[in-house]
């Protein structure tokens, strides 16, 4: 589960940048905010599973 996260997390990462530089090259100001969401959202997905890692009992 732990490495499905980050995985995810760094999918949407991706995803939203290749989207927001995307939308700048052609002018989609729709296109490059929806990529800047989908960023955004992997970076809370990843900061939750780090959050997450560091209040797991060692």
């Amino acid at each position: 589960m732990a490495a499905d996260e980050k995985v995810q997390a760094k999918g949407e990462q991706a995803e939203g940048k290749v989207k927001k530089v995307v939308g700048g090259a052609v002018g989609n100001e729709s296109l490059r905010a929806e990529g800047r969401a989908e960023e955004t959202k992997g970076d809370l997905r990843e900061a939750k599973k780090k959050v997450k890692d560091a209040i797991k009992p060692q």
